[in-house]
Protein backbone atom coordinates (compact mmCIF):
# COMPACT_ATOMS: atom_id res chain seq x y z
CA UNK A 1 0.00 0.00 0.00
CA UNK A 2 1.61 3.01 -1.12
CA UNK A 3 2.03 5.63 1.88
CA UNK A 4 0.12 8.99 2.30
CA UNK A 5 2.26 10.84 3.84
CA UNK A 6 5.46 12.19 1.63
CA UNK A 7 8.10 10.14 3.64
CA UNK A 8 10.62 12.98 4.61
CA UNK A 9 11.38 14.35 7.92
CA UNK A 10 10.30 17.88 8.91
CA UNK A 11 13.80 19.19 9.22
CA UNK A 12 14.52 18.18 5.95
CA UNK A 13 11.84 20.29 3.89
CA UNK A 14 14.52 23.20 4.40
CA UNK A 15 18.05 21.16 4.34
CA UNK A 16 20.99 23.24 5.35
CA UNK A 17 23.53 24.35 3.07
CA UNK A 18 26.35 21.57 2.89
CA UNK A 19 29.92 21.77 2.08
CA UNK A 20 30.68 20.14 -1.21
CA UNK A 21 33.52 16.98 -0.61
CA UNK A 22 35.70 15.70 -3.41
CA UNK A 23 35.17 12.80 -4.82
CA UNK A 24 36.30 9.92 -2.15
CA UNK A 25 39.43 8.20 -2.81
CA UNK A 26 39.88 4.85 -3.72
CA UNK A 27 39.92 3.09 -0.94
CA UNK A 28 42.69 2.02 0.87
CA UNK A 29 44.74 -1.08 1.10
CA UNK A 30 44.86 -2.81 4.38
CA UNK A 31 46.72 -5.77 5.82
CA UNK A 32 44.36 -6.47 8.48
CA UNK A 33 42.34 -10.25 7.62
CA UNK A 34 38.61 -9.55 7.74
CA UNK A 35 36.28 -9.49 10.42
CA UNK A 36 33.29 -11.58 10.62
CA UNK A 37 29.94 -9.19 10.11
CA UNK A 38 28.54 -8.48 13.70
CA UNK A 39 25.88 -7.51 15.43
CA UNK A 40 26.71 -4.25 17.57
CA UNK A 41 25.07 -2.56 20.25
CA UNK A 42 26.69 0.69 21.73
CA UNK A 43 25.49 4.27 23.39
CA UNK A 44 26.97 7.28 21.93
CA UNK A 45 26.63 10.68 23.59
CA UNK A 46 23.33 8.41 25.40
CA UNK A 47 21.92 7.77 21.80
CA UNK A 48 21.38 3.97 21.40
CA UNK A 49 22.78 2.60 18.52
CA UNK A 50 22.52 -0.66 17.23
CA UNK A 51 24.50 -1.84 13.85
CA UNK A 52 25.69 -4.62 11.44
CA UNK A 53 29.69 -3.86 10.70
CA UNK A 54 31.26 -6.02 8.30
CA UNK A 55 34.27 -5.56 5.75
CA UNK A 56 33.34 -5.10 2.17
CA UNK A 57 36.24 -7.85 1.09
CA UNK A 58 33.70 -10.43 2.22
CA UNK A 59 30.18 -9.23 1.87
CA UNK A 60 28.59 -6.94 0.02
CA UNK A 61 25.40 -4.46 0.24
CA UNK A 62 22.81 -4.91 -3.04
CA UNK A 63 20.02 -2.53 -3.26
CA UNK A 64 16.63 -4.41 -3.33
CA UNK A 65 13.84 -1.76 -4.64
CA UNK A 66 10.04 -2.61 -5.41
CA UNK A 67 9.14 -1.16 -8.00
CA UNK A 68 5.37 -1.90 -7.60
CA UNK A 69 5.78 0.45 -4.63
CA UNK A 70 6.26 0.97 -0.96
CA UNK A 71 5.30 -2.58 0.56
CA UNK A 72 4.80 -4.34 -2.59
CA UNK A 73 7.17 -7.22 -2.59
CA UNK A 74 8.41 -7.01 0.78
CA UNK A 75 6.44 -5.62 4.10
CA UNK A 76 10.03 -5.56 6.18
CA UNK A 77 13.77 -5.47 6.44
CA UNK A 78 13.40 -9.20 7.15
CA UNK A 79 11.66 -10.36 4.19
CA UNK A 80 13.84 -8.06 2.06
CA UNK A 81 16.90 -9.86 3.05
CA UNK A 82 15.22 -13.16 2.77
CA UNK A 83 14.40 -12.47 -0.66
CA UNK A 84 18.11 -12.18 -1.58
CA UNK A 85 19.23 -14.80 0.84
CA UNK A 86 20.91 -12.00 2.83
CA UNK A 87 22.32 -11.78 6.36
CA UNK A 88 21.32 -8.31 7.09
CA UNK A 89 19.45 -5.01 5.72
CA UNK A 90 17.90 -2.14 6.23
CA UNK A 91 15.66 0.45 4.81
CA UNK A 92 16.85 2.85 2.34
CA UNK A 93 16.10 6.29 0.90
CA UNK A 94 13.48 8.29 0.50
CA UNK A 95 10.27 8.14 -1.60
CA UNK A 96 7.57 10.43 -2.71
CA UNK A 97 3.51 10.27 -1.96
CA UNK A 98 3.06 7.80 -4.82
CA UNK A 99 5.63 5.49 -4.09
CA UNK A 100 8.43 6.65 -6.11
CA UNK A 101 12.23 6.92 -5.48
CA UNK A 102 13.22 10.19 -4.42
CA UNK A 103 16.37 10.02 -6.08
CA UNK A 104 18.31 7.83 -8.26
CA UNK A 105 18.48 3.79 -7.18
CA UNK A 106 19.84 1.40 -9.05
CA UNK A 107 19.16 -1.89 -8.37
CA UNK A 108 20.52 -5.26 -10.68
CA UNK A 109 21.22 -3.07 -13.27
CA UNK A 110 17.43 -1.44 -13.41
CA UNK A 111 17.39 2.17 -12.40
CA UNK A 112 14.62 3.79 -10.77
CA UNK A 113 13.91 7.56 -10.23
CA UNK A 114 16.13 10.02 -11.39
CA UNK A 115 19.32 11.73 -9.83
CA UNK A 116 17.68 14.19 -7.34
CA UNK A 117 20.10 17.81 -7.10
CA UNK A 118 17.37 19.75 -5.42
CA UNK A 119 18.03 19.05 -1.90
CA UNK A 120 20.05 17.52 0.84
CA UNK A 121 17.92 14.84 0.92
CA UNK A 122 19.74 13.79 -2.37
CA UNK A 123 23.36 15.02 -1.15
CA UNK A 124 24.70 11.34 -1.18
CA UNK A 125 25.35 7.98 -2.82
CA UNK A 126 25.83 4.84 -2.38
CA UNK A 127 27.48 3.17 -4.84
CA UNK A 128 29.10 -0.08 -5.43
CA UNK A 129 30.74 -0.86 -9.13
CA UNK A 130 32.85 -3.64 -7.88
CA UNK A 131 34.64 -0.84 -5.25
CA UNK A 132 31.92 0.40 -2.93
CA UNK A 133 31.92 4.37 -1.49
CA UNK A 134 29.88 6.78 0.25
CA UNK A 135 30.19 9.75 -2.50
CA UNK A 136 28.94 12.86 -2.97
CA UNK A 137 26.02 13.73 -5.95
CA UNK A 138 28.63 15.88 -8.50
CA UNK A 139 30.81 12.70 -8.51
CA UNK A 140 28.30 11.05 -10.97
CA UNK A 141 26.76 7.42 -11.82
CA UNK A 142 27.65 3.75 -11.84
CA UNK A 143 26.68 0.74 -13.33
CA UNK A 144 26.78 -1.48 -10.11
CA UNK A 145 24.36 -0.96 -7.46
CA UNK A 146 23.22 2.53 -6.52
CA UNK A 147 21.26 4.55 -3.51
CA UNK A 148 20.91 7.96 -3.28
CA UNK A 149 20.08 9.62 -0.14
CA UNK A 150 20.89 11.99 2.49
CA UNK A 151 22.24 14.43 4.11
CA UNK A 152 25.71 13.57 4.62
CA UNK A 153 25.96 13.21 8.70
CA UNK A 154 30.22 12.81 8.60
CA UNK A 155 32.16 13.51 5.98
CA UNK A 156 36.19 13.55 6.13
CA UNK A 157 35.90 12.28 9.74
CA UNK A 158 33.98 15.42 11.01
CA UNK A 159 30.35 16.03 11.66
CA UNK A 160 28.79 18.22 8.81
CA UNK A 161 27.58 21.19 10.10
CA UNK A 162 24.07 23.10 10.02
CA UNK A 163 22.02 19.99 10.35
CA UNK A 164 18.91 20.17 12.32
CA UNK A 165 18.53 19.99 15.72
CA UNK A 166 14.98 19.33 16.05
CA UNK A 167 12.36 16.48 15.39
CA UNK A 168 13.78 13.98 17.76
CA UNK A 169 13.37 10.29 16.19
CA UNK A 170 14.67 7.25 14.80
CA UNK A 171 17.12 7.05 12.28
CA UNK A 172 19.06 4.88 9.68
CA UNK A 173 22.31 5.57 8.49
CA UNK A 174 25.37 3.63 6.28
CA UNK A 175 28.77 4.06 7.36
CA UNK A 176 32.26 3.89 5.76
CA UNK A 177 35.66 3.84 6.96
CA UNK A 178 37.22 4.80 3.80
CA UNK A 179 38.76 1.10 3.43
CA UNK A 180 36.91 -1.48 3.53
CA UNK A 181 35.35 -1.48 6.75
CA UNK A 182 31.71 -0.53 6.61
CA UNK A 183 28.21 -0.77 8.74
CA UNK A 184 24.50 0.22 8.34
CA UNK A 185 22.57 0.96 11.58
CA UNK A 186 19.71 2.26 13.70
CA UNK A 187 19.88 4.95 16.52
CA UNK A 188 16.97 5.26 19.31
CA UNK A 189 15.28 8.99 19.18
CA UNK A 190 17.87 11.87 18.24
CA UNK A 191 18.02 14.83 15.67
CA UNK A 192 20.23 14.80 12.98
CA UNK A 193 22.55 17.36 14.50
CA UNK A 194 23.01 15.27 17.74
CA UNK A 195 23.45 12.08 16.05
CA UNK A 196 26.01 13.73 13.45
CA UNK A 197 28.11 14.71 16.57
CA UNK A 198 27.38 11.84 18.33
CA UNK A 199 29.35 9.96 15.26
CA UNK A 200 32.51 12.22 15.05
CA UNK A 201 35.22 10.04 15.44
CA UNK A 202 33.85 7.63 16.92
CA UNK A 203 33.72 3.79 15.87
CA UNK A 204 30.87 1.24 15.89
CA UNK A 205 32.35 -2.20 15.75
CA UNK A 206 35.95 -1.42 15.15
CA UNK A 207 34.96 0.90 12.28
CA UNK A 208 35.72 4.56 11.85
CA UNK A 209 32.80 7.05 11.10
CA UNK A 210 35.10 8.42 7.90
CA UNK A 211 31.52 9.12 5.87
CA UNK A 212 27.86 8.82 6.96
CA UNK A 213 25.12 9.07 4.98
CA UNK A 214 21.78 9.35 6.65
CA UNK A 215 19.09 7.55 4.96
CA UNK A 216 15.08 7.51 5.75
CA UNK A 217 14.29 7.41 9.07
CA UNK A 218 11.55 7.65 11.60
CA UNK A 219 8.33 5.42 10.92
CA UNK A 220 10.85 3.80 7.91
CA UNK A 221 13.41 3.08 10.43
CA UNK A 222 14.05 -0.70 10.01
CA UNK A 223 17.24 -3.01 10.64
CA UNK A 224 17.49 -6.67 10.79
CA UNK A 225 20.21 -9.33 11.30
CA UNK A 226 19.73 -13.13 11.25
CA UNK A 227 21.48 -15.45 13.81
CA UNK A 228 24.45 -16.51 11.75
CA UNK A 229 26.05 -12.83 12.43
CA UNK A 230 27.70 -13.12 16.19
CA UNK A 231 25.60 -11.00 18.34
CA UNK A 232 22.29 -11.71 16.12
CA UNK A 233 19.54 -11.82 15.28
CA UNK A 234 17.98 -8.53 15.92
CA UNK A 235 14.42 -7.26 14.31
CA UNK A 236 13.97 -3.32 15.09
CA UNK A 237 10.66 -2.49 13.37
CA UNK A 238 8.13 -0.87 15.85
CA UNK A 239 4.77 -2.32 14.90
CA UNK A 240 3.83 1.77 14.06
CA UNK A 241 6.26 1.69 10.95
CA UNK A 242 4.87 2.34 7.48
CA UNK A 243 6.08 0.28 4.06
CA UNK A 244 8.99 1.47 2.42
CA UNK A 245 10.38 1.54 -1.17
CA UNK A 246 13.83 -0.28 -0.72
CA UNK A 247 15.98 -1.66 1.05
CA UNK A 248 20.07 -2.19 1.61
CA UNK A 249 20.85 -5.63 1.56
CA UNK A 250 23.81 -7.72 3.43
CA UNK A 251 25.04 -10.62 1.35
CA UNK A 252 28.42 -12.52 1.29
CA UNK A 253 30.05 -12.45 -1.28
Amino acid sequence: MVPAERSLPPEAEKPPALPVAPAAAAPAATDEPARAPRVVQTTLEGISLTAVAFDSRTHRLVVADQPGGPGSSWPDARSAAASRNGIAAVNGGFFTPEGSPLGLVIAGGKRAGSLNRASSLGAGLFVDDGSPALVRRETGETGGELLQSGPFLVENNRAIPGLSPESSTARTFIGWDGASGWFIARSGACSLADLAKSLEGAKIGGVSCRSVLNLDGGRSSDLWAGSALAGGPVNQRPFWNKPVRNFLVLLPR
